[in-house]
């Protein structure tokens, strides 16, 4: 029974607390459900179902914590756990950046939880994956791919009346194609939160068309170049920068920091077509309401075109500063325009298509320097057309400079990060002056 009710939830949770002895106690619940398809070679490899739920309960005395988990729930384990993390906040050092545990609070519905999704069975995937197989078989293609749904919920109670819950579900997929040859190879990822989003069929067919046309991949010097980076590509180079964290701008650590002390906050950062938030009620990528300190989620917006208009403060850090607390986002979205891919191609005179790039490696945080590599169907550009496949480039770059050079958006879509198991709402974009390093033989 991974998936309690909100009502199944609080019960539990009362219970747990009543057994607690210590000054302060906070007890969360989380359990999902769900599960996946892999294949590879045009074939299943594994296939299964994950059911799991835990409980977790932390005891202060006053700034020293312990935690302890458990995943049996009668009586007995109930007051066992709460007694173990009794005895581990009892040996823990004093934390100094502790804060008192905030009461009740009122947290608003998202609509993270989707029906459909939960409602997936292991023939619904198999039948999604086998279209996907079809697909590649006809294009004379081998495919790896992975398809995986999950539902799931978080709740959490503490000893001065708080209580949160809240219900998600997600389904992602994503491709691998190549050629016999493995010389060539094209990709796709699609992540929502309603699986009726989900054509399977589709992707594979973006997957096996980049494939298919990036056989014979030329070499071309590298360089300084006009690219489009397609929503995956855009969301591998951009997550890095998604940290919009008042302490390490403050501490001098991050892209955030004023050189001689403070923070960009107020400065303009980057380009005006640049605005970046949170809202974890948006309908295509929704995000839970409260975070696990506490403390209420809204829309917050971090960078409004351009300018750099809000940072996050965690309730220890907002108390030093005097501030109030700013609680990360549960999710990330940039805003786009109204062009098509094709249409941002048919405007770039001559340019590089780059479809997704990987191994990606921070040089600087503090500049956000990053290094890494173009794959899965690179393509060059000229007057308005793609003319030819390009072997792949390392790039050196930074997300900022980057989103300086910015010459155009189009539609956001939402792209999922493999890397990171996180989604995003991101454009395609159009980049003059984007710096590639050096030729890479990598496909």
């Amino acid at each position: 029974m991974p998936i309690y009710t909100k009502e199944e939830a609080q019960a539990l949770l009362k219970k747990v607390l009543s057994y607690s002895k210590a000054e302060e106690c906070e007890v969360s619940l989380n359990g999902s459900e769900g599960g996946n398809v892999r294949y590879a070679l045009n074939a299943v490899s594994t296939a299964g179902d994950i059911s799991t739920v835990s409980l977790a309960v932390t005891s202060v005395y006053g700034k020293k914590a312990g935690t302890a988990t458990i995943n049996e729930f009668d009586d007995a384990a109930l007051e066992r756990v709460v007694r173990r993390s009794e005895e581990l906040a009892q040996l823990a050092p004093s934390n100094p950046e502790y804060m008192p545990m905030l009461g009740q609070s009122e947290f608003k519905e998202s609509p993270t939880y989707n029906a459909n999704t939960a409602a997936m069975t292991p023939e619904s995937r198999a039948d999604m994956v086998g279209k996907s197989i079809g697909i590649t078989k006809e294009a004379k293609l081998n495919a790896a791919g992975f398809l995986e749904n999950s539902s799931g919920f978080n709740a959490m109670m503490n000893s001065k009346g708080l209580f949160a819950y809240n219900k998600s579900s997600d389904v992602t997929f994503s491709i691998t194609t190549r050629n016999e040859a493995g010389t060539a190879s094209g990709y796709a990822a699609r992540g929502f939160t309603d699986v009726s989003k989900l054509d399977t069929a589709s992707a594979t067919r973006v997957a096996a068309m980049k494939a298919n046309s990036s056989m014979g991949a030329r070499a071309i010097e590298p360089g300084k170049y006009t690219v489009i980076l397609e929503p995956v590509a855009g969301t591998y180079m951009l997550e890095n920068m998604f940290r919009f964290d008042a302490r390490s701008a403050e501490e001098g650590r991050s892209f955030l920091s004023k050189k001689g002390g403070g923070t960009r906050l107020g400065e303009q950062l980057v380009d005006p077509k640049v605005t970046i938030y949170s809202d974890p009620f948006n309908a295509d990528l929704p995000g839970s309401t409260w975070g696990g300190d506490g403390l209420p989620r809204e829309k917050t917006v971090w960078i409004d075109k351009g300018v750099v208009k809000n940072l996050s403060y965690s309730r220890y850090w907002a108390q030093k500063k005097g501030v109030a607390p700013v609680p990360n986002g549960s999710n990330i979205i940039m805003e786009g325009g109204d062009a098509t891919l094709e249409e941002l191609i048919k405007s770039t005179e001559r340019g590089i298509l780059v479809s997704r790039l990987w191994y990606i490696r921070m040089v600087d945080p503090q500049s956000l320097l990053l290094t890494g590599l173009t794959r899965d169907g690179t393509f060059y550009i000229e007057n308005g057309k793609i003319k030819f496949p390009i072997k792949n480039f390392r790039f050196n770059e930074s997300p900022v400079i980057m989103l300086n050079n910015l010459e155009a958006l189009g539609k956001q879509e939402r792209s999922i990060s493999i890397e990171s198991y996180r989604s995003y709402l991101i454009p395609p974009m159009k980049i003059r002056d984007f710096t590639f390093s050096s030729l890479s033989d990598a496909v």
